[in-house]
């Protein structure tokens, strides 16, 4: 009798715990994803604040936990959370910073996620996408990009009689029309394109050059290829004199050149068409930027990661595939404004096409077929230092572009090292 009343209250406790856990595991509610990052910093944050709302109104079983920091703090922290085992399970990095932390092993690979969620990369830009890829993993989506393209004052163009840009155009082309902008007076210039590192990498890409060998194992800053390229952006300043020296500025920057109808042209970036749309009181458009043996343009994007070690991948996952590849995230930076999504949705698109000044803005999205990235390695910031230094030397005229990369050649393997 005792047995079988033992045996009961055995079978009764278990019941009891059983259901017990049952509700208690039926009641926990969504799950919370974190997700740090800098981009939403200021004015943006509240389209960022309207990206969650509508994530969560289509998916209720997940809440999102944004916390923003301001760039200049973003990264000393990120740093110190993943080293303190307290990563957020999502998180925004720029392309220098992506790279660097895929190679540190902290990012999860995607790719899996990719085929469990029947995921549609042919929404995202094949080559925006393929800019988040390191050794043939895919460690990150596209959150948005920028782009750089040539822009020019038609009105210049006109008073010079020099033909408008084409997607055709070299640097031979540029510069002639650039000398005829030039001849329209002593405080006219034809075009202005900075030398400085973050230039000059990809610039010499459009000569055929560049800054390692292919397997970045050596330095090839000094290359035939790439003395020629820096020949040619000097020659422009200290030869035809069609890009104006520091003097001949009187401090002003090169926005400020094109607003005031002081240049022809410009390479700067698409950020810049507030601006002008708000204070160039002439006819102005874009085209892509010309190469000599191929074309090059830059490439900006941050993009969107997962922490290698987050218990909550799956959900993780679906957030930022929302605010990367989804219609309505796509919409919402669109319509504010807010950098690019790098989406294909014709219609989304459209609405940003339509938009002039500039006309001719699928130009924006064609310069992707031509994009290059930073040369990251370890030693980024360094290797860009000792570059701007010898740069502005040859600018000025105080080395010879030869001079110049060969003494930073011989620097940069003394002080970096690669693979």
């Amino acid at each position: 009798m005792f047995k079988k009343i033992f045996l009961i209250l055995v079978i009764s406790l278990v019941f009891i715990g059983s259901f017990a856990g049952w509700v208690i595991a039926g009641s926990t509610g969504p799950v919370t994803i974190d997700f740090l990052n800098f981009s939403g910093a200021g004015e943006p944050s509240k389209y960022l604040e309207e990206m969650k709302k509508v994530f969560e109104e289509q998916n209720p079983d997940i809440k999102i936990n944004i916390e923003t920091v301001g760039f200049g703090e973003y990264f000393t922290l990120l740093q110190t959370r993943i080293a303190g085992g307290t990563a957020p399970d999502s998180y925004e990095l720029n392309y220098e910073n992506f790279v660097t932390y895929a190679k540190k092993g902290v990012l999860l690979d995607l790719e899996p996620l990719f085929v469990k969620n029947k995921f549609d990369t042919s929404v995202l830009d094949k080559n925006a996408l393929e800019a988040f890829k390191l050794e043939e993993k895919q460690f990150g989506l596209p959150a948005m990009f920028s782009d750089v393209v040539l822009f020019y004052n038609k009105d210049l163009f006109d008073k010079a009689g020099a033909s408008y840009p084409t997607a055709e155009w070299t640097w031979h082309d540029e510069q002639k029309a650039a000398e005829k902008i030039r001849a329209l007076g002593d405080n006219i210039f034809g075009i202005c394109h900075p030398i400085h590192f973050w230039e000059f990498y990809k610039v010499v890409q459009q000569n055929g050059g560049n800054i390692f060998n292919e397997d970045k194992t050596r330095f090839m800053v000094n290359s035939p290829q790439n003395v020629e390229t820096l020949q040619f952006m000097v020659d422009r300043v200290l030869k035809s004199n069609v890009m104006p020296t520091e003097a001949q500025v009187s401090g002003m920057g090169d926005w400020e050149l094109f607003k005031a109808e002081k240049v022809g042209m410009i390479v700067t970036g698409i950020w810049a068409f507030p601006e002008f749309i708000k204070n160039c009181n002439f006819e102005w458009d874009i085209a892509i930027e010309p190469g000599n043996t191929k074309k090059a343009t830059h490439f900006f994007s941050n993009g969107l990661v997962i922490n290698k070690d987050s218990k909550k991948e799956e959900q993780a996952f679906k957030w930022i595939s929302f605010m990367s590849a989804s219609k309505e995230a796509a919409k919402i930076r669109v319509d504010a404004g807010w950098e690019l999504p790098a989406v294909t949705y014709p219609d989304v698109l459209a609405s940003y096409l339509e938009q002039t000044p500039p006309a001719s803005r699928q130009v924006v999205f064609d310069s992707l077929q031509y994009l290059v990235t930073p040369p990251v390695i370890e030693q980024f910031a360094e290797m860009a230092d000792i570059m701007g230094i010898y740069l502005a030397a040859a600018r000025d005229g105080a080395k010879t572009p030869q001079e110049a990369l060969d003494e930073a050649q011989k620097e940069l393997e003394a002080k970096i090292k690669l693979k």
